[in-house]
């Protein structure tokens, strides 16, 4: 099989490289570590690039950026998909509002760029697409909640296994970031219903694991953990630090996606994210950061949450779980953050 991986350099694609690859799988990676142009230095993918490229056996690298719809064709034309799985994106729900035309023309046109390549060249190959719960904006901020020593909680035992896919994504207040990811999300349905192919849609709560270049606007618990070991301050914005994420290890996430593909659907809807077993708030992810590294995190509140923000985000995965029973979350919460820790203090030589 000849897989395709956009935004190979991160880690979602550097997780489905490695994954595929190790099956013996032809891998190709389009990646022109546009991360580091919005985080500078510290959002560099290069060296995940480079750990690639020295482990994996049958990875072909392309530098290419998917809003260049010429470039894309070539590497379409050159190539037959037999599974495409797209990830690059803008990832950031704050940079987002700087950069409004860079926003959507990654998320929103080059999304429909790699969409109809694929439409072209291969159409019968499986398509995943990798979405965020970002595109329900703020409306799971109207479900009830309560407040608990920790963490806010869902107030309805109605809504104790999360977020499900009929949540709406409208008439809500999104951020840049949502909205062009929206738009992403629902092209992606698109092809899939309208031209009957085979494309899935997962919309990831938190994705995390030790190869995310995490930043403070994205890769929370990555970014976190780093602050921990490396010491400076890190910024808790509103919600008495009390915000409530459900984190999935990028393996589980690439599992998902090996299972559509086993099963595809034409463009099914799935929320995707660590569930009930691997949701915790910030201040519970501080204490567990802070006891797999001996050190104590430095931090300031800030009573201003971020705009479009969720108070409690917990991905409710029975849909995941009924369309595909041999699929579940392997990795525990404790275990990603001892992956990230102990990544992060080799890192950093400690």
């Amino acid at each position: 099989m000849r897989v395709l991986v956009t935004g190979s350099s991160g880690l979602i694609g550097s997780e489905a490289v490695e994954y595929y690859d190790q099956q013996g799988h032809e891998v190709h990676g389009i990646d022109n570590n546009m991360r580091r142009e919005f985080f500078g230095p510290g959002g560099d993918t290069t060296w995940n690039l480079d750990r690639l490229r020295k482990t994996a056996r049958r990875f072909t690298h392309h530098q290419v950026d998917i809003r260049d719809e010429n470039a894309l064709e070539r590497v379409f034309k050159a190539h037959r998909f037999d599974a495409i799985i797209h990830c690059a994106a803008q990832p950031s729900h704050d940079k987002a509002k700087d950069i409004p035309l860079i926003d959507f023309g990654v998320n929103g046109t080059g999304t429909v760029n790699v969409l109809e390549m694929y439409r072209r060249h291969c159409p019968e190959a499986p398509f995943c697409h990798m979405s965020t719960n970002k595109v329900y904006g703020d409306a799971p901020n109207e479900l009830p909640l309560k407040e608990m020593p920790t963490r806010w909680e869902y107030a309805d035992p109605a809504d104790y296994n999360g977020i499900r896919e009929d949540m709406r994504v409208d008439r809500c207040l999104h951020s840049l970031f949502g909205a062009s990811k929206a738009a992403g999300d629902l092209m992606a349905q698109e092809y899939g219903r309208y031209f009957s192919l085979p494309v899935g849609v997962f919309r990831g709560g938190c994705l995390t694991g030790p190869r995310h270049s995490g930043v403070e606007l994205h890769g929370y618990l990555s970014y976190l953990a780093k602050v921990v070991v490396t010491g400076g301050k890190y910024t808790i914005f509103g919600y008495k630090g009390k915000q409530v994420r459900d984190q999935i290890h990028s393996l589980d996430v690439t599992r998902a996606f090996d299972a559509f593909m086993r099963r595809p659907r034409n463009g099914e809807v799935y929320n995707l994210g660590g569930g009930r077993t691997n949701a915790a708030s910030m201040m519970e992810c501080i204490r567990m950061c802070e006891e797999a590294s001996g050190k104590k995190l430095n931090s300031m509140y800030s009573g201003t949450n971020r705009v479009g923000d969720h108070i409690c985000y917990i991905s409710d995965l029975t849909k995941m779980r009924e369309h595909f029973p041999d699929w579940d979350i392997t990795i525990t919460l404790p275990e990603i953050v001892e992956q990230i820790v102990r990544g992060e203090m080799e890192r950093a030589g400690k």
